[in-house]
């Protein structure tokens, strides 16, 4: 009897650029994003009405520099107090504060101020 394999999805999480796969049929294929590019760059921004993602998120990022969020990867597993991070948050783009010990993001979005810690959780 043959076996039936699911596909495997992969994601490349880069501090520049992102992209996704998925293996199946003993196969990778790089997923397009909705530009049809492989790679999707590793932005995400707030402005007053939506959040935009990849592309979208870094053509905007000279406008909107205090609600963008870039590098977010080396933020990843840290303690606030790391070196590291000291270093991102002096860059005076990342509002990077201290929740428990650990980096969150600030940022403005619909008016509020919301954190977001850079593992997702």
């Amino acid at each position: 009897m043959p076996s039936s394999k699911a596909p495997a999805i992969g994601i490349d999480l880069g501090t520049t650029y992102s992209c996704v796969g998925v293996f199946q049929h003993g196969n990778v294929e790089i997923i397009a994003n909705d530009q049809g590019n492989r790679t999707t760059p590793s932005y995400v921004a707030f402005t007053d009405t939506e959040r935009l993602i990849g592309d979208a998120a870094k053509s905007q990022v000279a406008l909107n520099p205090e609600n963008t969020i870039f590098d977010a990867k080396r933020l990843i597993g840290r303690k606030f107090d790391d070196p590291k991070i000291k270093k991102t948050s002096n860059t005076g783009l990342l509002k990077v504060t201290n929740h428990g010990g650990k980096p969150n993001i600030r940022i403005e979005f619909k008016g509020e101020q919301k954190l977001f810690n850079p593992e997702g959780n």
